[in-house]
């Protein structure tokens, strides 16, 4: 296969290359709304995915995603931005149907880069229970690659944002920074074990975590993408009317990734989710510069947050990390709304 590096071709890449959230924000203000008796979930809420419903047993989750290179190699690309895709569905409590392929390639580069990218997609697909349908394709200067996604789930077992509960125990199942660590990676200051341990992170499905989910009877979730952890949460605590309290010494962050913030190395995302989430969210005097960047850096492919029941947390924990979330942990709790911030970091 002709050697082609991606990331010479973008400068912001995987979810760091987003539409601000409050870019987004405006830009859906005043579109006509599409009212639906069966339509469950909508753009309302900024969920991971819409759901419709069918019949009293089956509704459709439907979603899609996809971003210009997050790293070098064209099949893990491809892998990293198929799971990115198919994460929607486990965020919402479903099972993986199909997936299409959407493509931008630039002409003159060999279509073995191409067939590699498309090969890690399918290859994901696969891995999630699901069949690979097709797709589409333009020719563009700057690579681009994701999924649109249907997914299936009971009516009554979809998993939202906004179903959040004072006294929810948050878990989060996968460490954060994978955006800092994939900056400092560009500037050869990343040894080559905390690089792949945030690649081999980014290529594991959420799959697993959506059986832990049903079997302890969670209504709310979201996974951690492009808006970092703090926007995600903050979006989380508006959808269900709520408050949330992050405990961020109990975060877990990716080996390396505090030292990078340290010496100056924040991508320009981190910057991004700040404006979007400084009206709501409090960060006490004792949370560090560092880990307050850390906690707005975006996240490619990145874990769940949970709302879980205090008396089963626990519980959940282990199973999370029984099946493959060896990172997970509890960050904090879900209290009343009474006015003021609607996330504080202490």
């Amino acid at each position: 296969m002709e050697k082609f590096d991606l990331l010479s071709t973008v400068e912001y890449g995987g979810c760091s290359a987003k539409l601000s959230a409050n870019a987004l924000a405006e830009a859906l203000a005043n579109l006509p709304k599409t009212p639906h008796p069966n339509l469950l979930v909508d753009i309302e809420t900024h969920d991971d995915a819409g759901v419709y419903k069918i019949s009293d047993e089956l509704a459709l989750i439907q979603t899609t995603d996809f971003f210009s290179p997050v790293c070098s190699d064209p099949y893990e690309f491809g892998q990293i931005a198929a799971a990115n895709a198919l994460s929607d569905v486990f965020a919402m409590g479903g099972e993986v149907l199909s997936a299409l392929n959407i493509v931008a390639f630039p002409s003159g580069v060999s279509l073995s880069i191409l067939r590699e990218i498309l090969r890690g997609g399918v290859e994901k697909v696969i891995e999630a229970g699901g069949v690979m349908m097709g797709g589409h394709t333009i020719v563009d200067d700057v690579p681009k690659y994701g999924l649109a996604v249907t997914g299936k789930a009971h009516p009554n077992r979809i998993i939202t944002n906004s179903a959040a509960q004072p006294g929810d125990v948050l878990i989060l199942t996968k460490p954060i920074g994978a955006g800092v660590i994939m900056a400092g990676q560009r500037i050869g200051e990343v040894s080559l074990d905390d690089y792949q341990a945030v690649l081999d992170s980014m290529k594991q499905l959420n799959k697993s975590g959506v059986d832990v989910m049903q079997n302890y009877n969670v209504k709310c979730a979201t996974d951690v993408t492009g808006f970092g952890f703090m926007g995600h949460a903050y979006k989380l605590a508006i959808g269900s009317g709520v408050a949330l309290s992050i405990d961020s010494a109990s975060v877990p962050f990716f080996k390396g990734a505090y030292d990078l913030v340290e010496m100056g190395c924040i991508p320009g995302a981190c910057f991004r989710n700040l404006e979007y989430v400084e009206s709501g969210c409090h960060f006490r005097n004792t949370v560090d510069y560092n880990h307050k960047m850390l906690l707005l850096d975006a996240q490619t492919s990145g874990g769940l947050l949970v709302c879980v029941k205090p008396d089963v947390a626990k519980d959940a924990l282990e199973e999370f990390c029984q099946r493959g979330f060896k990172h997970t942990h509890i960050v904090g709790e879900v209290v009343m709304k009474t006015g003021g911030d609607s996330v504080v970091v202490f």
